[in-house]
């Protein structure tokens, strides 16, 4: 720009003393710069006030242009409108330290007359000078004019050309696009170029549903003047993506339209990073209502009287917390099949399919069974693996997932939970393992309400049975040596081993225990008594049929081996499935068979009678001593007695007060386990 035309000062309005803007100015431009504070001289300099008669020549010179350095929005928006108010006339220019897209639509909506972006690739100290040029080419009222007749003026390409979030339009109230701007990189997501848009309408660019959302959102936004926020889904070289747009509207008609600056920006990533987070919210939501059910039912389940009640209040609760829409129990049956035994739920028509499906179909159930395992299917309607007929149920109840949890203890398996979900989400970890503590503590239910059962019957049921031959060590033993061996306890540890204590009349202590530490089915073995022609042994076994029985809710009264034939009596209440244990002892020998089948009266006794029992089978130093070692704390942790202590109280040696003691708990115990014989 020449020196003559040079007069004229340039506007600075800041937040900060100084800026690097402000010293460019100074520096590139052939204008006087006045960096003023908006408050309260702004108009004043606007209007080149001459009262003070104190001016110096910057002051003097008129002003040219006013450049705004503000981040805030409604800051400038502000400034703007009173520049305008003052003189429409001097051109307005917004460079931000920070731009964004509030501020660009702001700097539009106010009507600036350029709005360089702090990420614009051109100078924007030239950018300044060349709107000060076409400033002067052109009047305030000439400008406006030309605006109206080309459609989009100057101020609405310059900010949609630096403020540009993705991509940009001038839409007319019709949905016609008027112009059109977009991003090198997000061009290559558009099947058409962005200049061939001009002239398009919506319904030729989106489908019609879609078009017709854009279009009213449109009619919005000219209806109220209000900015809009709107978010839609596109076709793009890339597939399906999602954009959010803010649209404008301008004040100014085009062609005799009103028209709306429509900005849109790719959320693709934003919204399935979003989609994630609220799928991992829904899942944790989903877990802790799982613990909370899962939690109550196993709160419910200790109280159960029966296991009829067990497995009712289990699917009840299940479908009643919202989470499943159907549950079912199945037993496993002598055959080894399934049999279904109770459910709940809405899914009514999938659950009278699964009572008359054939018991031995191969589902989640029996792969349940046969591993161990939990079983699940994300897609039940259209799984060829499903039968047919729980297909087409599925698709009529709305079922969309199921999950098969084996009824568990200590290895063996009673039947299997099965629950219904209309979710489409895949099973979480946390959930499996929800289900499989829950599968676990109802067969560890059901297990304790037959003892208890059996514990407390007047009557119950005693089975015999013969076992013709085994692999386990008490067959093979008495087959070798021709001797005797009979159990006296079996038990399981905490740690889920199987121990047993077994006597053996016929062979020395010493040939049995080198034939124990040799025989595979014994993982470890203990000489507990050695006498001349028998003994006792502790044995730890990785599998056996006393610990099968037990688990069926079995109490053993005599199991003995000789010859390589077994005999096993046991106990069962008289609702036992005879044919389930059966069942269940022919999985760890092979040849069993049920020879008899008895019921027994058992005489009930209180707990007055079994006390006198127990004294009488106690001599009075035995009682004397049990009392002293009672009340004197010998038996807390840590002692308040030694045994020192009691032998003199008592007048005795130590080794004396101890066979005493020793004699007196053992015919204690004897009573408690109901074993034969009382004190030596």
């Amino acid at each position: 720009m020449s020196p003559e035309n040079s007069a004229g000062s340039i506007i600075h309005l800041t937040t900060t003393r100084s800026s690097s803007l402000q010293t460019r100015l100074r520096d590139d431009t052939p204008y006087a710069v006045r960096s003023i504070s908006p408050e309260p001289t702004l108009e004043d300099v606007l209007t080149n006030d001459s009262e003070s008669g104190s001016r110096s020549e910057e002051d003097a010179q008129s002003p040219i242009a006013v450049v705004i350095e503000h981040d805030d929005p409604e800051a400038t928006v502000e400034l703007l409108e009173r520049c305008h108010a003052v003189d429409p006339a001097v051109p307005t220019i917004v460079v931000p330290e920070t731009g964004s897209e509030a501020l660009a639509t702001a700097a539009l909506r106010a009507h600036a007359d350029e709005y360089v972006s702090a990420t614009a690739d051109e100078d924007p100290v030239e950018r300044i000078l060349e709107t000060i040029r076409s400033s002067q080419e052109t009047s305030a009222e000439a400008k406006r004019a030309h605006s109206s007749e080309r459609g989009v003026d100057r101020d609405y390409r310059q900010i949609l050309a630096n403020e540009l979030p993705d991509e940009a339009f001038v839409i007319s109230e019709d949905g016609t696009y008027l112009e059109a701007k977009v991003r090198p990189d997000a061009a290559e997501l558009h099947t058409k170029p962005a200049d061939e848009l001009t002239g398009e309408h919506l319904q030729n660019v989106f489908p019609d549903d879609v078009a017709a959302t854009l279009q009213a959102c449109i009619d919005r936004t000219l209806r109220t003047g209000d900015i809009q926020s709107i978010e839609y889904s596109a076709e793009t070289t890339e597939g399906r993506r999602q954009f959010e747009a803010r649209v404008v509207p301008i004040d100014e008609r085009i062609d005799g339209q009103r028209a709306v600056v429509w900005l849109a920006r790719d959320i693709t990533e934003r919204a399935r990073r979003e989609r994630e987070l609220r799928s991992r919210q829904d899942q944790l939501e989903t877990l802790n209502r799982i613990s909370t059910v899962v939690g109550r039912v196993i709160d419910t389940l200790v109280e159960a009287p029966s296991q009829d009640t067990i497995e009712r209040e289990v699917c009840e609760q299940l479908v009643d917390s919202e989470l499943y829409c159907g549950s079912w129990i199945a037993e496993r049956t002598g055959e080894g099949t399934l049999s279904y035994r109770t459910g709940a739920g809405d899914a009514e028509t999938f659950l009278g399919e699964v009572e008359e499906l054939d018991a031995g179909h191969e589902w989640l159930g029996q792969r349940a069974v046969r591993t161990g395992a939990i079983q699940t299917a994300m897609d039940v309607q259209e799984t060829e693996t499903v039968p047919e007929p729980l297909r087409e149920a599925a698709r009529e109840d709305d079922i969309r997932s199921a999950i098969t949890v084996p009824i568990e203890h200590n290895d063996s398996i009673y039947g299997v939970l099965t629950v219904l979900a209309s979710r489409d989400e895949a099973v979480s970890d946390d959930e499996l393992a929800g289900f499989a503590l829950l599968g676990e503590t109802i067969g560890f239910t059901i297990m304790a309400v037959k003892n208890r059962q059996l514990l407390f019957a007047d009557t119950v049921v005693e089975l015999e049975f013969r076992i013709d031959g085994g692999d386990t060590f008490a067959f093979d033993l008495s087959e070798e040596y021709g001797c005797r061996c009979s159990l006296e306890w079996a038990g399981t540890t905490s740690s889920g081993r199987t121990v047993q204590y077994v006597t053996v009349d016929g062979v020395g202590g010493e040939t049995v225990l080198e034939a124990a530490n040799d025989h595979q089915s014994i993982e470890e073995c203990r000489l507990i008594h050695d006498g001349d022609n028998s003994c006792t042994i502790e044995m730890r076994l990785s599998e056996s049929g006393v610990r099968t029985l037990a688990n069926h809710g079995a109490t053993i009264r005599d199991v003995t081996v000789e010859n390589g034939v077994g005999t096993c009596v046991i106990e069962v209440p008289q609702d036992a499935d005879v044919r389930e244990i059966a069942e269940a002892l022919t999985v760890v020998y092979e040849n069993t068979q049920l020879v008899a089948r008895r019921e027994v009266d058992r005489s009930v006794q209180t707990a007055a009678e079994r006390r006198n029992r127990i004294l009488d089978q106690l001599t009075d130093r035995q009682l004397t001593t049990l009392r002293l070692a009672y009340y004197s704390g010998f038996f807390d942790w840590p002692r308040e007695s030694t045994g020192e202590d009691i032998a003199d109280a008592m007048g005795v040696s130590p080794p004396t007060m101890h066979q005493h003691l020793r004699k007196g708990l053992k015919a204690v115990l004897c009573e408690f386990f109901d074993v034969d014989g009382g004190p030596e």
